[in-house]
């Protein structure tokens, strides 16, 4: 290695808190992590690299189970996107309440997902995964049974947070099950593709079923597939915790509660207002809206002062202060908020623009979403097969390239062309680089935690995501209902004054994707490769 090569190291942490191990970065070598030498507890029945990884049969439980689980989640919300019209037409659902079906998921998963990643690393992963298993089944049932737009809005809340006990926990699963190197790099890639690969199949199958034996129908599959995968997972998963003594003692003494809550709430607020954003440009005026997102805000110093003092004294923290110094962690945070944010966007936008510009029906829309899974299955099984071979920086770069690409090409779009022109290339293309990211992110924030917070990494993550997902929704959604107000077209509600709102939202995601880009070349310089198998 020669004298020029950099060294990047992320800030060790006072012991007494939660010690994130450190990563040497120099050139292209791999992120080596320190070693903890005072293991809490051993783990039991966990797989570990000396051991060969595990056995196929488990290899094969705990993917299948992750990939499902979190499949399906994003597969019901691509189904309810697709399938709300229908749904708003069945259970009469009022115009001011016509998107909380979709944005009440990701407002109760986002301000639950540190609290229980929390709590899920002090009980164990595996029971607070198979309890989310059980909650989902029983919640996504429930959303088929729903009689009234209050009764759907509900259980799709509880949905929210039941799911919020399997994603952080299948984090912490995958990490102790299976050794670093290729085979993780495989499983997170494949956990990964679930999110938007499900997605983009509910997007399809959601057009399918309004048109054909109803949406209910949706959630009664997802809940018998639900169910099959907890019993698989029940009997399958292996018990890798090793850590469930004195829980009510470690409950209490070993979770920063305060912060967790400080950051909940103000996560909640923040969701509560963009949603309602999301829902009708004209609640950006409304007082409680403006009260919610004022306080949500305000909020964020107290955390960060609260978290300093934590840190200081050598008590739990939720995510200490000195993490944010290092600029590897903070800028995958902030590439993970931004890109999720332009993935979902594009997303519901190029939905739109077919059903509302483009005028086709439900069915056909779902239809000209087939490339996308497609495209995110191919983008997983090449980033699980090559992370620990190729730079993460070019990886990422190239990922997110092909997302500003496909934004670029919608707002280039005239509605007269045909499918091929654009839009195929744009549905293929905008997954990538979330799936990309979705592997290198979760490698890298799973090594700047501490084993015994696996599941709390993996909560961060998913917050990130959750709350992404809403921001970059919100404010698109913002930019196309002033841009169509603003237009020349005396019909708001035609599909050319549509059109003049959906481009700009889609150059606007383009610019948030470019400016992701240049935050990545920036900020992830040097870190060389990632999950590689250390000796």
């Amino acid at each position: 290695m020669s004298q020029s090569s950099t060294s990047i190291e992320l800030v060790q942490l006072p012991e007494a808190v939660t010690v994130p191990p450190s990563i040497h970065l120099k050139g292209n070598e791999t992120p080596s992590l320190s070693e903890d030498t005072r293991p809490i507890v051993p783990p039991v029945n966990a797989v570990s690299a000396e051991q060969g990884g595990p056995s196929k049969g488990t290899t094969a439980i705990v993917l299948l189970s992750v990939v499902c689980i979190t499949g399906i989640s994003s597969l019901l919300a691509g189904l309810v996107t697709v399938g709300l019209p229908t749904m708003a037409s069945d259970l009469h659902i009022p115009t001011s309440l016509l998107l909380w079906p979709i944005s009440i998921y990701s407002l109760t998963c986002g301000c639950t997902l540190l609290l229980l990643g929390s709590v899920a690393d002090v009980v164990g992963s595996r029971p607070m995964y198979l309890t989310g298993c059980v909650l989902q089944s029983g919640f996504t049932l429930a959303c088929g049974l729903a009689q009234n737009p209050m009764q759907l809005i509900v259980f799709r809340a509880f949905a929210g947070i039941a799911i919020s006990f399997c994603l952080p926990s299948a984090v912490s699963i995958i990490t102790n099950t299976f050794p670093e190197g290729r085979s993780r790099n495989i499983a997170f890639a494949s956990m990964g593709g679930g999110q938007p690969i499900g997605f983009s199949l509910g997007l399809v199958l959601g057009g399918v079923l309004s048109e054909t034996i109803g949406w209910r129908w949706g959630f009664y599959i997802a809940a018998i597939i639900n169910t099959l995968i907890f019993v698989v997972g029940f009997f399958g998963i292996p018990k890798i915790d090793g850590r469930q003594y004195d829980v009510w003692r470690r409950l209490k003494s070993e979770i920063d509660w305060t912060g967790t809550f400080i950051a909940s709430c103000s996560l909640a607020m923040l969701s509560y207002a963009f949603a309602s954003i999301t829902s009708s440009t004209s609640y950006i005026t409304d007082p409680a809206t403006l009260a919610t997102l004022i306080t949500s805000i305000l909020l964020i110093p107290i955390f960060i002062l609260w978290v300093d003092r934590q840190e200081r004294l050598g008590r739990p923290t939720i995510i200490p202060n000195s993490l944010w110094k290092n600029r590897i962690f903070t800028c995958i945070c902030i590439g993970v908020f931004m890109t999720w944010g332009v993935f979902n966007a594009t997303e519901t936008f190029l939905s739109l623009v077919f059903q509302d510009v483009q005028q086709i029906s439900a069915i056909q829309t779902s239809i000209r979403f087939l490339p996308a899974p497609i495209a995110g299955a191919l983008g997983n099984l090449v980033m699980g097969l090559i992370a620990h071979k190729v730079r993460a920086d070019y990886a990422v770069i190239v990922g997110i390239t092909m997302t500003t690409i496909a934004s670029l090409l919608m707002a280039i779009i005239q509605p007269d062309w045909t499918y091929w022109s654009c839009a195929f290339l744009a549905v293929f293309l905008n997954p990538i680089g979330a799936d990309v990211l979705f592997t290198v992110a979760n490698l890298i924030i799973t090594q700047v935690f501490p084993a015994k917070t696996q599941a709390l990494a993996g909560g961060v993550f998913n917050t990130i995501a959750q709350i992404g997902k809403s921001v970059g929704l919100a404010t698109s959604a913002v930019v196309a209902s002033s841009i169509t107000e603003r237009s020349q077209f005396k019909d708001k509600e035609g599909p050319e004054a549509l059109m003049a709102g959906y481009r700009a939202a889609f150059w606007y995601l383009f610019a948030l994707s470019c400016a992701t880009s240049a935050i990545f070349v920036w900020g992830l310089r040097g870190i060389g490769k990632v999950g590689m198998k250390r000796e």
